[in-house]
């Protein structure tokens, strides 16, 4: 055998051997969550793992082909476009969104920008004052389901930010529904064929999807007890901030697009969207893109996001020092003794010496 031969072996049984590492590990990180359908899918350089479990029967679907509610983790594709469009010189993330959803009404001399919204620096509370009335008879079950577009507009529109745009880091699903509405009124696009044309297409991804379309296609979840089901999410006027479910094959492709964006049709979009923009915190020792978390890892840096809802809870990461992209999925309500996302974290954050 020659010595390239047996370099080509050599390297190939490395390849297996951190297939199969990666595959026990995300075995035992799946076994170690308690919800009735577990998911983790990771790619490292391209070759994907993913594993399924759960204390529920499988279902008829295979997990792994479910669609999975994201929450919170819906922003990254908000964030995504919003950087498309700066790009592309159709906005400017210093545009006041009063001007773009009220041209007749003044901005004001510290107005809110879209970057200000999409970063939660706008000043805006975490949801509307008159949000809570009207979601807490549904709060475990659809509390954003009637509180339509216009309404979050009129609210933002009236709205009296509790501190001055940009001085103050606070996370808001209300921001971030409206920077999807402003964006909308600026391109005379509907949100679906906005999100779906600029990024959900280009990027290949035909497994995500904005509203629900039954059993055979997504996965169901549950509450706190791990039995009941919930109902389908129904966003309402937020579907910016958390409308988004797909299955764990397309986030993995969203997040491969992230770690190598050359080629890509929105090439310079992902290399914004990794771009440290804030720090906040004690000390400012929580950075943040864009759109992402970003922390140190062991080796180098993270980047990550989180999503819960009535029923599920999802963990998007990634890493480009170790080419690696994980995705955690669980169908139980989030709660602070959640496993999943503990588990998705550790094993982003390892190192390259000890790959997932």
């Amino acid at each position: 055998m020659t010595a390239d031969a047996h370099r080509a072996a050599s390297d190939d049984h490395e390849h297996h051997q951190d297939h199969d590492d990666a595959g026990q590990r995300l075995e035992e990180a799946v076994r170690a969550v308690d919800a009735p359908d577990v998911v983790l899918a990771l790619s490292r350089h391209g070759r994907r793992t993913v594993r399924c479990g759960g204390t529920a029967p499988p279902p008829p679907v295979p997990r792994d082909r479910l669609r999975y509610e994201l929450g919170s983790a819906s922003k990254t594709y908000t964030g995504l476009l919003l950087a498309d469009l700066i790009h592309s010189g159709t906005l400017s993330g210093t545009d006041p969104a009063t001007a773009l959803l009220d041209p007749a009404r003044p901005p004001g001399r510290h107005p809110a920008t879209l970057t200000h919204l999409m970063t939660h620096t706008s000043g805006l509370p975490p949801l509307p004052a008159d949000f809570y009335p009207q979601a807490l008879p549904r709060w475990y079950t659809n509390p954003y389901a009637h509180y339509p577009a216009e309404r979050v507009v009129r609210a933002f529109l009236r709205a009296r930010p509790r501190h001055r745009p940009g001085t103050r880091w606070r996370y808001s699903n209300f921001a971030v529904a409206v920077l999807g509405h402003t964006l909308v009124a600026a391109t005379a696009t509907p949100w679906e064929r906005l999100l779906t044309d600029r990024v959900l297409r280009p990027l290949g991804l035909a497994d995500t999807a904005l509203r629900p379309t039954g059993p055979d296609t997504d996965a169901t979840g549950h509450r706190l007890d791990g039995t009941t089901p919930t109902p389908p999410l129904h966003i309402g006027g937020f579907q910016a901030a958390g409308a988004l479910r797909a299955t764990p094959y397309d986030l993995l492709t969203f997040l491969e697009a992230h770690l190598r964006p050359d080629g890509s049709p929105l090439a310079a979009a992902l290399r914004e969207v990794r771009r440290p923009l804030l720090r906040r915190g004690f000390g400012h020792r929580e950075t943040h893109t864009l759109t992402w978390f970003h922390h140190p890892a062991e080796g180098g840096t993270m980047y990550f996001h989180i999503g819960a809802t009535c029923g599920q809870t999802a963990f998007l990461g990634f890493r480009p020092d170790t080419g690696t992209a994980l995705v955690g999925l669980a169908t139980r309500r989030y709660s602070r003794q959640d496993t999943l996302v503990p588990a998705a974290y550790a094993l982003l954050s390892s190192s390259e010496d000890h790959p997932c």
